[in-house]
Formats: structure tokens, C-alpha cells, sequence
């Protein structure tokens, strides 16, 4: 009986789970952001798979062994790669752990395709060489944090992956690394050390930077029941860094609310409630939409779909904002400045495209258009339990989350659905009912599923 648990165990560890892995939407979106950009960082709380994610897509690198549906960056040959992490130790901990497997379950990487490893002490492996499909091999070597910049010089890499954020120093020095071979860098962390020059870099709108968000609702991973235990573990001071993976506000946040007290499931609509469509104009920053619903006999308003791209066309958005149907529209004083294209009013090109655009931009009933007093309007609603939004609708939550204020002052930065809510909050007098035949809620319902695994497949 001992020699056949013996051999069911080293059989199960010469297995991999590459093929038994099954990412969420976020994980998915990480790994095609790879595509296009040099640096990705995923960020997330604990526990909801950032680092599974990351260690997934190494494999596939070092094996060159790309399921058919992959959509992400693929390396042409063998690949020499790096992983960081604070110490060793906590290397083996969570990097090792899913590529190599621990006690009887397997890892990413299956025993017959490493060829060798070079351990170290307290059974730390520092590197391992692994077998290509193209029958090369790639290298993967092991580095820590504390063991200085010196350390971290002179390599020339294909891939670096930084497991839990990096002082900025090794963060230069790595992308120093990948530099002469145009290579791709990984980050994966939970950003308990606030808004760090690091955590900003990845802020801006730019290609060759990507910060994907995995929040708590998005690891399908777990069950709804261990999302609810992890949830109720932390206080609520640190639900938004350690659940929804969004950085430690120093200054304060302007609303100093939880996720869970603003979401709610997209509610069925009456036949009686009104609509409204709110924009926010953009094109380095993203252009925001929302589609409120308002329950006028109760004054509730829920925000039931959530829109935000950039470096698209006033048609191409428009394409998209179609299908939340024959809904009115209010937008900002900029959509009256006239495109350098066209030389059209803004507005007017989203009515030409066939939105019902409001005649004129949006104020409150006085004609004031302050933004301190809609925020006020917002943070009152939501404590009453009269603004709530769709748990599903991610974009809106990172944005609400992370909206804060510096001196008091706040920071108009990454806050175009905020803003989009706000014009439209401040322009419900302009909601109508609609034809109940039109097919306004076809998006909320498929953005319930945020992973098709047939996709994946």
C-alpha cells in the first residue's frame, strides 16, 4: 500500500495543471495586455490570484507551450527569465509553490520538463533550466530584493516578473534588463504601500504601460462563500487595498465608503422608472459613460451599465452606447468645443452618430455647475442608500475607490465615470421613461458573467 500511494503521488507530480488552469475575465485581460505592452502590472488584493496568473503565463514562456487560444505575448524561442520576490523565502512560498507544486499537488511546470535546478539552503531552488518545445531550453533564475542593485546588474532578459512590488531602484534595473531584447516585464501586487511613484507610473494612459484591476467579485476562482469569509476579515478601512486591490489613500478618499455599501444587483426595471444617459468627454483620458435608472416614487437611482474607452471616435462610442436603447443623454460644457477634424460641436457629432443629445450642457435646476456640490449630492445618496451601481461594473468601482483628495483638494486624476455620474445626478430632471420593448438592459445582463468558460476554451 505504501509503494502505491508512492507511486500516485510521483505520478501526480510529474502531471502539471497548466491545462486544468481556468483564469477569470481579469486574469484573461492580463495576459492579452501582454500583446502590446512592456509592462503590465496586475493588481489585486490577497488571495484572489494575481500571482497563479503570473506563474501560468511564465510557464507557458519557458515551455513554449501556448494553448490555442492564447491571445497574449509569445516568444518565438527559448526564453531567460527572472522572477523577484522580497526574500527567497518568500519565493518558495508562492512563486515556487504554483510552478513547481506542493506536497501532492501538482504545478505549473511538470517534472519531466525541468532538466535541472540549482537549490540552495532550507530548500530554496535559486534556478532551473527547462525544456522548449522547440527543443532548446530556457533559464529561469530566482532573484530577492534584499540582496541589493548589484545583484540585479549585468543580465540580459527576455521576461522579468516582480512578485509583490519592487523598491523603484530594482524597478529601473530591471527594465534595464529587458532593454537590449525588447523583452516583456511582469507585476503582480497588492499595493499596501499606497500611491507610490511605481503604483502612479501605472496610472497614465499610455500603450506601453497596462494596470489591470482583479478585484474580490472577479476571483471566480473562489466560492461565493470564501469571497464573503475573506470579506469579512478585514476591517473596513482595509477592505479596499487588501479586496479590491486599490491603493492606501494617505490624504483621504472622497468617499469614505465600502465597495458593499454602494453595490447592489442590477435591479429589475419598472415600467414606470425613468432613464437617463450621462457622458464625460475624452481622448488621452477615457471618454465615460453611464445609464442610470431612477425609481422616482422611492428617489433611488442605480447605475446599471458603465462605459469607458480612449482613442475612439465619437461614432465608435456611440456604436457601443446604442444598445443601452432610446435613452436621453446630458453631458458637460466641453461638448460644445468643436473637433480639430470636423470642426463640430462635440455634442452634435454623438447626435449625428444617434444618441439623444440634450440641447445644452448640464447644470443643476439653480444653473450652477459645481463640483463640490455634486460630489456632496453623490456621498449623500450613497449614505442614504438612494445612488447605488451594479456589483458587476468593475471600471466604476476602481474609480470610486481610488477618487480622493490631497489638502483637501480633489484630485481630478482617473475620475471620468465618477464624473459621468455626477452630470448625470446633477441632470435627472431630464430622465424619461422609455418604450419597455426596447432592449436597454441586454448589457447589464451579459456583463453578470464576467467569465464565459467556453471562451477560454
Amino acid at each position: 500500500m505504501v509503494a502505491l500511494r508512492l507511486a500516485q503521488e510521483i505520478a501526480q507530480r510529474q502531471r502539471q495543471r497548466r491545462s486544468d488552469f481556468r483564469p477569470n475575465a481579469a486574469q484573461i485581460a492580463f495576459f492579452r495586455a501582454g500583446a502590446q505592452a512592456r509592462e503590465r502590472l496586475l493588481r489585486a488584493g490577497n488571495q484572489l490570484g494575481k500571482t497563479s496568473a503570473a506563474a501560468y503565463e511564465l510557464a507557458l514562456h519557458l515551455t513554449g507551450d501556448y494553448p490555442r487560444h492564447w491571445s497574449g505575448y509569445r516568444f518565438a524561442a527559448p526564453i531567460t527569465a527572472w522572477v523577484g520576490s522580497e526574500t527567497l523565502e518568500a519565493a518558495r512560498q508562492s512563486v515556487q509553490a504554483r510552478l513547481f507544486g506542493e506536497g501532492a499537488e501538482a504545478g505549473f511546470l511538470a517534472q519531466r520538463e525541468i532538466l535541472w535546478r540549482l537549490r540552495g539552503g532550507h530548500g530554496l531552488i535559486e534556478a532551473i533550466q527547462v525544456r522548449h518545445q522547440s527543443g532548446g531550453t530556457s533559464w529561469l533564475s530566482f532573484k530577492s530584493y534584499a540582496q541589493g542593485r548589484s545583484r540585479w546588474q549585468g543580465a540580459t532578459l527576455d521576461l522579468l516578473w516582480f512578485d509583490e512590488e519592487p523598491p523603484e531602484a530594482l524597478y529601473w534595473e530591471g527594465l534595464a534588463r529587458i532593454t537590449a531584447r525588447a523583452g516583456r516585464l511582469m507585476l503582480t501586487f497588492t499595493p499596501l504601500q499606497g500611491r507610490t511613484a511605481l503604483v502612479e507610473r501605472f496610472a497614465g494612459d499610455d500603450s506601453a504601460r497596462q494596470l489591470i484591476t482583479l478585484d474580490l467579485a472577479q476571483a471566480t476562482h473562489l466560492s461565493e462563500a470564501r469571497r464573503a469569509a475573506l470579506l469579512a476579515a478585514y476591517e473596513p478601512d482595509e477592505r479596499a487595498v487588501r479586496a479590491h486591490g486599490q491603493p492606501r489613500l494617505s490624504a483621504g478618499r472622497v468617499f469614505p465608503l465600502t465597495r458593499e455599501a454602494v453595490a447592489c444587483t442590477p435591479p429589475a426595471l419598472e415600467p414606470h422608472w425613468a432613464q437617463l444617459g450621462a457622458l464625460d468627454f475624452g481622448w488621452d483620458h477615457p471618454t465615460a459613460a453611464v445609464h442610470l435608472l431612477h425609481d422616482r416614487d422611492q428617489d433611488r437611482v442605480y447605475v446599471v451599465n458603465s462605459y469607458r474607452a480612449r482613442h475612439r471616435t465619437p461614432s465608435e462610442h456611440a456604436e457601443t452606447l446604442r444598445a443601452w436603447g432610446e435613452i436621453p443623454w446630458v453631458w458637460p460644457h466641453d461638448g460644445l468645443q468643436h473637433d480639430k477634424g470636423s470642426g463640430r460641436a462635440i455634442a452634435s457629432l454623438y447626435r449625428e452618430a444617434g444618441l439623444r443629445m440634450a440641447q445644452e450642457p448640464v447644470r443643476f435646476a439653480d444653473g450652477s455647475i459645481s463640483v463640490e456640490a455634486g460630489v456632496l449630492m453623490m456621498l449623500e445618496r450613497m449614505r442614504d442608500q438612494r445612488l447605488q451601481v451594479a456589483s458587476h461594473l468593475h471600471d466604476w468601482f476602481e474609480e470610486f475607490l481610488a477618487y480622493r483628495r490631497e489638502e483637501g483638494r480633489i484630485i481630478a486624476r482617473h475620475d471620468d465615470l465618477m464624473a459621468a455620474t455626477r452630470y448625470g445626478l446633477m441632470g435627472l430632471r431630464y430622465a424619461q421613461r422609455v418604450d419597455a420593448s426596447q432592449p436597454r438592459l441586454r448589457i447589464v445582463e451579459a456583463a453578470r458573467a464576467t467569465y464565459d468558460p467556453l471562451s477560454w476554451e
